[in-house]
């Protein structure tokens, strides 16, 4: 069974996870951590290798951003123009090009190799999406989007993956192609989550920042630090609240605590 809360309010910890994550304050060291930076790219690279399309489900939109995009639309069908920044092998973009015929997807990736995975998937047709490859803290959009002329951009798990100290130029980046009016989709870890408080120690690299076992790296967010994210970079907030699951798995007696920030973000 699944328990759903959602809210402003952060998850609040047990007593043994507080005093586990008080005790994890030794930061990866200086050197290490410049190498990761460096060495993001050949991580993810690596990650989709060995995983190649398996490692993610595929996403079928029939939830919130399904009805977000339909929102979007000012008549039925009304074709849409959407970007999918962090395509990663497109769990994502496939589904929603299936169940959606009146969109056109720009979809990117920090990964050379994700982008090959996508441009092989059999549903792949240049008439309907156009994808390459992008680091987006540093490769600007309007080489391949043409400016304000997006309708919607998902960031779906892409961000958390970005180094705090460069998630702004992200989303700078973003506004330059979304059209005034239109909105960034936004889904990641949040505060708290399962897989923050199973990193082991030795895994930190700042506040809220953790490295994995294969050298990429998650952050977790709080409702106010993506809300100021997005602000100083002028957008206004639609909504941006917590979502709290508790997955039960009732044969071991396990509960599982997921925390996402969910959250949309408007150009004015």
């Amino acid at each position: 069974g699944d328990f759903l809360k959602k809210g402003h309010s952060a998850r609040v910890l047990s007593p043994e996870e507080a005093e586990k994550l008080a005790k994890d304050q030794v930061l990866v060291s200086e050197f290490k951590q410049l190498k990761l930076e460096k060495e993001a790219q050949k991580n993810w690279d690596l990650f989709y290798k060995r995983n190649s399309t398996n490692f993610f489900k595929d996403r079928h939109w029939t939830t919130r951003e399904f009805q977000e995009l339909k929102a979007c639309r000012e008549f039925a069908d009304q074709k849409l123009t959407i970007l999918e920044a962090g395509c990663g092998v497109g769990n994502c973009l496939f589904p929603l090009l299936e169940e959606d015929k009146n969109i056109f997807a720009y979809a990117c990736d920090f990964s050379p190799r994700a982008v090959e995975y996508v441009k092989k998937n059999p549903l792949y047709s240049t008439e309907r999406c156009k994808v390459f490859q992008c680091d987006l803290t540093k490769d600007d959009l309007l080489d391949n989007i043409p400016a304000d002329s997006v309708d919607v951009v998902t960031l779906i798990f892409v961000l958390s993956a970005i180094h705090p100290d460069k998630m702004h130029l992200v989303l700078r980046n973003i506004y330059k192609v979304l059209k005034p009016g239109k909105c960034v989709l936004f889904r990641d870890y949040g505060l708290y989550d399962h897989a923050m408080l199973r990193f082991k120690s030795g895994s930190k690299l700042g506040e809220n920042f953790y490295v994995r076992q294969d050298g990429t790296r998650s952050y977790f967010f709080t409702e106010e630090f993506l809300s100021q994210l997005f602000k100083a970079e002028g957008y206004e907030q639609v909504v941006n609240e917590y979502v709290q699951r508790e997955t039960v798995n009732r044969k071991e007696d396990l509960r599982v605590p997921r925390v996402f920030l969910q959250s949309k973000f408007q150009k004015p």
